[in-house]
């Protein structure tokens, strides 16, 4: 006669938590690769580049600042186009550093221009929301289809692309600026492509 085994075999609890563990490691692993890192930095096919062919209508006929075009950007001076919209929350976070950059006695004296592209938005609601919290741009294109965003390469807004004079782009900011990426990103990529 044989005899059997009887005895149980011997349990391992902790086996009970290892697709737990797993869901943990996976979870860290997406939070880390969408959410960390400096969006900033991201790299843009069109820096080096001239700015893409493109036309816009001002928000208001015939109030405000006049629409813009990528001729405008090549008279000579370095032109900020930042990409704004009402609806973008991170757009109010960064408009008092807009209105800095407008009011910079500096910048003016050397002909730094701000321009706005009002990208996806309804003309009268990007007029409220200028009307609402101060107007820092010159010129005011209304990029309703948001076809020039597009070809501007936006990833989403805001964000803020400095062209020099002859129109080719020199560098680009993704993201609400702050007066750290003012001071530190910004202004010396501005004063590199006045050179």
């Amino acid at each position: 006669m044989t005899t059997q085994d009887t005895s149980t075999p011997k349990r391992r609890p902790w086996l009970v938590f290892l697709p737990l563990v797993g869901f943990a490691a996976l979870a860290s692993l997406f939070y880390v690769a969408l959410g960390g890192g400096d969006h900033s930095r991201l790299p843009s096919p069109l820096v080096g580049k001239l700015a893409p062919s493109f036309n816009l209508p001002p928000l208001e006929a015939n109030n405000g600042p006049p629409g813009f075009s990528d001729a405008d950007l090549r008279l000579g001076k370095v032109t900020l186009v930042n990409m704004f919209a009402s609806w973008c929350v991170p757009c109010r976070d960064e408009h008092p550093v807009l209105m800095q950059i407008a009011k910079n006695e500096t910048l003016r004296a050397v002909g730094v221009r701000l321009a706005g592209l009002a990208y996806k938005d309804e003309p009268a609601n990007s007029s409220k929301l200028l009307n609402e919290l101060g107007n820092p741009y010159e010129l005011i294109g209304s990029d309703v289809s948001g076809r020039v965003g597009i070809d501007w390469g936006v990833y989403g807004i805001p964000e803020t692309f400095v062209v020099r004079g002859d129109g080719t782009i020199a560098y680009k900011f993704i993201g609400p600026l702050t007066s750290a990426t003012l001071r530190d990103d910004l202004l010396p990529a501005i004063e590199k492509a006045m050179k």
